[in-house]
């Protein structure tokens, strides 16, 4: 840093946020982004911000480091890093201070990587930029933090590329570029969103560790208040670009003063919790009344209750898909390091084979809820692709309503009226959805195709019900993905699943980048449908907290085997294998 960067004497306090205010020039005029707030971070000290999509967390954040969107412009305040004044800092300082003093785990760490270069080559790019390291040990202290962050041969993966490593690892790659210039502020966006449960704690307790050991501060967003209880000394929690209540973590969860605060609690899943204990309205779908599906109590004379009365509706026999790993190309030499640690391998006289899904069965009545838990690479979304029919499997069979779907090949599929009985919702939803097109005209696209709808008023009327049934308000059905939140973009793509009346959803992870109350509103929204259409479903997702408020039965799956599979509260009461008990141990809950 240099000298007009840092102050001359030395203050107690860390961080200390005064009155800061953002707006937003958009057409259709001026929007407060923040209004006036404060929080202050005191040395060695993890500060957690939490709130709904929209509610300003990271906005605030970009703010103090001058990565604001152009249309956003700081109007008041001031923000004090031990006594400099960030807002009214000279670029060069504010570069200055950005990786060296303080820097950022952003959320997205596939984003955030440059896909076409090395890792190991980024985490030398920063220490090039921000530390006098000699060029000649670049590399050395590359795989030095590669190490520190527990990167397992950190000397192989300094020369992988972000798609060659799980999501995990590429979290890991962006602490250690976050760590790289031992930072005093380390500010974490949402760095575990989308991770599994296991690999959500072993990220979590990294970045805690290394704080500790640094003695360095943090600013935790999440929209997790599991994750802020665990793992924060104070929470401040913001609402519509304001701060509505700020305090010491365990004193907000024994006593939440803010009626805001309160709903947030409510909202998230605990061990104990049903779903209607966490049903509430959701700030940004107040008005928005549900659609066409009504609330109904479940009840014998049910749809579900009835389906789930007849022959099944998908049975899965032995299902496997294997992936040959000869050669030395960048897919072989991934191959060969995941078998080492997450799947079994097939070898014949030639080659030799991943089991990315190895000998699956199970079967699925009509109205029945299946969920499908496990760590990444344990062959979740393998399973889920096949049976939706986008990959085709190496053995085995797949019965959907007394059809055999093995003999359609999945490149034919698409053409075929069963693909509008099976629907699939994606775990990323930014890459599933199409950037050229609008909200609307991704709902609308299923409905056209397979529905034969036209433009008109009757496809403007089903698309604004679908819209209304996920609480995604009217106005933003006219923008662009790029335009909307990670939580907005899930309901579009939820929205889109359920148009065209499908037998069997599969769901991929699909509330994990959603805010508590709006997965509370699509969890009891599924249950609905479920119950008064009889859909069934397969959910895919590292919660399960989640997994047991949606599902009748769960599979855990490990290696790309099934460990165990049974009714919801048995597995997760009574588990048999020592793999299912870390998974629940790694889930982070309070008790309020």
């Amino acid at each position: 840093m240099t000298g007009s960067a840092k102050p001359a004497n030395k203050v107690a306090r860390l961080l200390e946020v005064c009155d800061l205010s953002v707006e937003f020039r958009t057409r259709n005029g001026v929007v407060q982004g923040l209004d006036r707030i404060g929080f202050t971070v005191e040395r060695a000290e993890t500060l957690g911000i939490v709130g709904e999509s929209g509610s300003g967390k990271s906005i605030t954040t970009h703010s103090l480091l001058g990565i604001l969107d152009r249309a956003g412009r700081i109007t008041g305040g001031r923000a004090l890093f031990e006594g400099f004044d960030l807002l009214s800092a000279p670029p060069r300082a504010l570069a200055e201070i950005r990786g060296r003093e303080i820097a950022t785990i952003f959320q997205n760490p596939r984003v955030a990587l440059n896909p076409i270069r090395k890792v190991g080559y980024q985490i030398e790019d920063v220490l090039r930029e921000h530390t006098t390291t000699l060029s000649r040990d670049l590399r050395a202290r590359a795989v030095e933090l590669l190490k520190l962050v527990r990167i397992v041969r950190p000397e192989d993966r300094y020369h992988a590329y972000p798609f060659q490593l799980s999501g995990g690892m590429c979290q890991r790659v962006m602490i250690a570029i976050a760590l790289a210039c031992e930072p005093r502020l380390l500010i974490a966006d949402e760095p575990t969103t989308g991770l599994d449960a296991t690999t959500q704690k072993i990220i979590m307790d990294l970045i805690h560790d290394l704080a500790r050991e640094r003695q360095m501060s943090t600013i935790l967003i999440t929209h997790d208040l599991g994750l802020a209880a665990a793992y924060c000394q104070k929470i401040v929690v913001m609402q519509r670009g304001k701060v509505v209540e700020a305090a010491e973590t365990a004193s907000l969860f024994r006593n939440a003063r803010h009626p805001y605060t309160q709903k947030l609690i409510k909202a998230t899943p605990r061990l104990d919790s049903t779903l209607a204990d966490i049903d509430v309205e959701p700030e940004e779908t107040a008005g928005v009344e549900p659609a066409f599906i009504p609330a109904t109590p479940k009840a014998n004379g049910s749809a579900a209750s009835e389906a789930v009365s007849n022959a099944p509706l998908l049975e899965v026999s032995n299902l496997r898909k294997l992936y040959r790993l000869k050669g030395d190309g960048a897919l072989a030499r991934w191959g060969r390091l995941a078998k080492r640690r997450f799947a079994s391998a097939v070898v014949d006289d030639q080659d030799e084979w991943l089991a990315a899904c190895d000998g699956i069965s199970f079967t699925l009545m009509a109205g029945e809820s299946l969920g499908v838990v496990g760590e990444s690479g344990s062959g979740k979304s393998t399973l889920s692709s096949m049976i939706a029919r986008l990959l085709d499997p190496t053995e085995g069979q797949i019965m959907f309503d007394g059809q055999d779907l093995t003999e359609i090949r999945a490149a034919a599929f698409s053409q075929r009226p069963e693909r509008r009985l099976i629907q699939m919702v994606f775990q990323d939803p930014t890459e599933s959805l199409n950037p050229r097109f609008t909200a609307r005209d991704s709902i609308a696209d299923p409905l056209k195709r397979l529905d034969g709808l036209r433009p008109g008023k009757a496809l403007d009327a089903r698309v604004g019900k679908l819209a209304a049934m996920v609480g995604l308000p009217a106005p933003l059905l006219d923008r662009f993905p790029h335009q909307l939140s990670g939580g907005q973009k899930a309901r579009v793509g939820i929205a889109r699943a359920i148009s065209v009346s499908p037998k069997l959803l599969i769901l991929d992870e699909p509330t994990s980048a959603l805010d508590v109350s709006i997965q509370a509103m699509v969890l009891n929204l599924l249950d609905r449908l479920r119950h008064d259409l009889g859909i069934a479903y397969i959910f895919v997702s590292h919660d399960l907290n989640v997994v047991r408020l949606l599902c009748d039965r769960i599979l855990v799956m490990n290696h790309g085997q099934a460990i165990e599979l049974g009714n919801s509260r048995q597995i997760l009461e009574t588990p048999e294998s020592d793999y299912t008990r870390s998974l629940i141990a790694a889930i982070p809950h309070f008790s309020p």
